[in-house]
């Protein structure tokens, strides 16, 4: 398993191993493993430039973008909420906020398939 190391911090020193900077324990970290269609990158990218502000905008929802380094329409898009209650609210927003359910519709009309949807939380090791 390899150890969370924070900037400045040495691996070799065991109570620098892990950078509560870094990051808050309890946080909720939300995975959506996705493939966009075929000549849809840059399309699915102008979305995510207009959606993001909106995923975020009702606070403790940072949301970041991985590209899959040998698959460019492969992504990770990291939905990181500050904590439990975050997560919590912005189920409901999906459930149930008609821009949230238009955002999705649209998000999934530029995917091949249904995304991979994994729930993680943040622990201190």
């Amino acid at each position: 398993m390899a150890s969370v190391v924070g900037i400045g911090c040495h691996a070799s020193d065991p109570d620098q191993r892990y950078d509560a900077r870094m990051a808050t324990p309890g946080r909720i970290d939300l995975h959506l493993r996705c493939r966009v269609a075929a000549g849809k990158r840059e399309e699915f990218l102008a979305f995510l430039r207009e959606a993001i502000p909106f995923y975020e905008s009702p606070g403790g929802i940072t949301v970041r973008l991985l590209e899959d380094m040998s698959d460019d329409h492969r992504f990770i898009e990291l939905v990181l909420y500050d904590d439990q209650a975050a997560y919590e609210r912005d189920q409901q927003r999906v459930a149930g906020d008609p821009t949230m359910k238009a955002y999705l519709a649209r998000w999934r009309g530029l995917l091949t398939e249904p995304p991979v949807v994994e729930v993680y939380r943040l622990t201190v090791p």
